[in-house]
């Protein structure tokens, strides 16, 4: 059972639903007169970093292709 919750496939979709709130959280923030650049800032920052361990995770799940 608890493998379950920590399967690598769970764990794509918790990054990727996380990288999809970000970018409302960004839209958001950009909407807004003034926007926040700091906070937008990081907001992009911590999305850039999720995209690169979604990056990461997919390729370790895929099969090589060298057979």
């Amino acid at each position: 059972m608890d493998e379950q919750l920590h399967s690598l496939p769970r764990r794509l979709i918790e990054l990727r639903m996380e990288h999809a709130d970000l970018d409302a959280m960004i839209d958001r923030l950009a909407g807004q007169s003034p926007p926040d650049e700091l906070a937008l800032q990081r907001l992009k920052r911590r999305r850039l970093a999720l995209r690169d361990m979604i990056v990461r995770l997919e390729a370790n799940t895929e099969p090589d292709d060298r057979a």
